[in-house]
């Protein structure tokens, strides 16, 4: 930010130069060669003072020379205003300008000799100043993020980890110069980059552990074999998961567990399914089977117990159903459910072959990939004020194409001034650009955006709910299925005709595909909704549901079950305290 005594509006220039400004200063010749002097207009003040003018927003500046205005023209930030009117292409060429200064700088101050520790703080002192803080800063980025959040059982939770907390550097680490530092960094790099080991790999909990263990152990250490990491080290690992599985199963028992299963091929085409089970705890991984045989589905249910198991979730192929209906006749207390965000992606695909959305999205796409291909679209949108890059439609999740006509409509007024400006009339002479234009600038395109983004937002939101790990997503399915076909029928004005084929959709999925008995007894259970006035637990289909559910899958203990349900309904005993109504919407539902 400016002063008022360094800085003059256009008026207050004006007024200056009746006293006098006006007159050219005497400046010297070298200075004059600098590419900005031509972007710049130079006076005097009655009082003899300099005064810088910039040719575009005409605000004036005293003192501070060419480099001054250069930042002013090049929008550095800090040290004076930014112009807003200068051009783009004038904007770069002053950026290169400031860049080159600064090069030119550093090698004089190298070719000099200058010792950066000549003046101030001895050399030890100020390494250790920087890199106490310097450690702190590097140690608090290396830190799992999990640590940051509410603690949650992990597995790294189960491994004896050691020095765990590397946000108090020692005294040895805090000492070390600047350039052991670098040493010891670009040694690590090193090596991932030698093994091709990847980047996001030190985001790993264990990164820092590793690092920590090491260090520990002090000079001499040499790491462990080829043949340690691959046997001796392997089968200690593996002993350490089975303890973590083991005492998993004491919460199957406890709780119930709920079998996944994951569909996948490996390299020879093979159909393969990997079995894994979830609890309150965690998921574990059980074992990995080929597909072929539907028996396999009914030795994992055996493995795990068939007590302990209430619930199979698998892919929505006929023979996962198949596979599901033949458990649940084997095993009526358990419970074969579609996956839930495999639906919602279904349901999000029919909507996108819709004739209207999918000429509506190519379109998108024509503008998407004509800006990314060209460098001075690209470039020019760049410079625009808060500016983020425009999401691209995927190939493989059918929710990315709502993503991204939303993220295009956002951009809706940068594209429109980008097309209209004077810059841009001489890409005109190529076809792509004048249709670029001609979709840009068309209204019904933009509309047709908007309707689109609208009905498919509640059903994007409802698929990361259900791909979410942070919470269980089953007590929410039903309550976001009634959610976005309401927000859809608002939005057409409740006109049947105009919103009749998404609902057919949304309904044609849930209805004969996913919606369960299972879906409206956690709908009912889950507090978050049982004590909200505007929920429907008490509709005839959520109660049918849940009365259906209690009498197929409890096999003992019925009347119970609804004597409990008729407490936790009416608010009473331990659900009438306070606290208890206060946490209804924010606890977990397994909570």
């Amino acid at each position: 930010m400016e002063t008022s005594d360094s800085r003059t509006t256009p008026n207050e220039s004006q007024s200056v130069s009746g006293s006098g400004v006006g007159q050219p200063s005497q400046t010297n010749p070298r200075q004059k060669k600098d590419i900005a002097w031509k972007h710049v207009t130079e006076s005097t003040s009655s009082e003899g003072r300099k005064i810088l003018t910039c040719d575009y927003c005409h605000t004036s500046f005293r003192g501070g020379g060419i480099n001054r205005m250069k930042q002013h023209l090049a929008g550095e930030k800090g040290n004076v205003a930014s112009c807003k009117k200068v051009p783009p292409e004038i904007r770069f060429m002053i950026q290169g300008s400031l860049k080159e200064n600064v090069e030119k700088a550093k090698e004089k101050r190298g070719s000099l000799g200058i010792d950066e520790y000549a003046f101030g703080a001895s050399a030890h002192e100020s390494s250790y100043d920087d890199y106490t803080a310097y450690a702190q800063k590097e140690s608090h980025k290396q830190q799992p993020e999990s640590s940051k959040k509410k603690a949650k059982t992990g597995l790294e939770s189960f491994f004896k980890i050691g020095t765990r907390d590397p946000s108090q550097p020692t005294i040895k680490a805090s000492l070390q110069s600047k350039e052991k530092w670098h040493d010891t960094d670009m040694a690590i790099a090193l090596w991932f980059y030698d093994s091709c080991i990847p980047l996001n790999a030190c985001n790993s909990p264990f990164f820092q552990i590793a690092m920590s263990k090491v260090a520990s152990m002090g000079h001499g250490y040499a790491g462990p074999s080829y043949h340690g990491l691959r046997v001796s080290l392997l089968k200690d690992a593996k002993k350490q998961v089975a303890l973590i599985v083991d005492s998993f199963r004491s919460k199957w028992i406890e709780t119930g567990c709920t079998i996944m299963g994951d569909g996948w091929k490996d390299s020879r085409q093979r159909p393969l399914v990997n079995f894994l089970v979830y609890c309150p705890s965690g998921i574990s991984f059980i074992k990995s089977v080929d597909v072929s045989a539907i028996e396999s589905t009914a030795e994992i249910v055996e493995m795990v117990g068939v007590k302990n198991v209430v619930h199979l979730v698998t892919d929505n192929a006929a023979n996962y159903k198949a596979a599901g209906r033949l458990l649940s006749e084997k095993y009526p207390t358990i419970c074969w459910s579609p996956c839930a965000a495999h639906c919602v992606n279904l349901i999000l695909k029919d909507i996108g072959e819709l004739s209207h959305v999918k000429d509506c999205a190519i379109l998108a796409s024509k503008v998407t990939c004509y800006i990314y291909n060209n460098k001075w679209p690209l470039n020019w949108l760049r410079q625009r004020e808060g500016w983020t890059e425009i999401l691209r439609p995927g190939d493989t999740r059918f929710a990315t194409t709502f993503i991204a006509l939303k993220s295009l409509s956002d951009h809706k007024d940068d594209l429109q001034a980008m097309v209209t400006c004077q810059d841009f009339k001489k890409f005109l002479k190529k076809d792509m650009a004048k249709q670029v234009k001609q979709v840009v600038l068309d209204e019904r395109f933009w509309n047709s955006c908007n309707i689109i983004v609208r009905v498919g937002t509640p059903l994007v939101r409802l698929l990361r709910i259900c791909d979410s790990d942070e919470k269980p997503s089953l007590g929410y399915v039903y309550e976001g299925m009634y959610r976005a076909r309401k927000a859809i029928k608002a939005l057409f004005r409740n006109k049947k005709r105009l919103y009749q084929q998404y609902v057919d959709i949304i309904n044609a999925r849930w209805d004969k595909m996913l919606r369960k008995s299972l879906h409206a007894a956690a709908y009912y259970l889950n507090p978050a909704f049982q004590y909200d006035k505007e929920s429907f637990c008490e509709k005839t289909e959520v109660l049918s549901g849940l009365l259906d559910y209690i009498d197929t899958r409890v096999d003992t203990g019925g009347n119970k079950a609804y004597n409990e349900i008729s407490l936790y309904r009416d608010r009473q005993k331990s659900f009438a305290r306070p606290t208890a109504m206060t946490i209804a919407r924010s606890t977990r539902p397994d909570d």
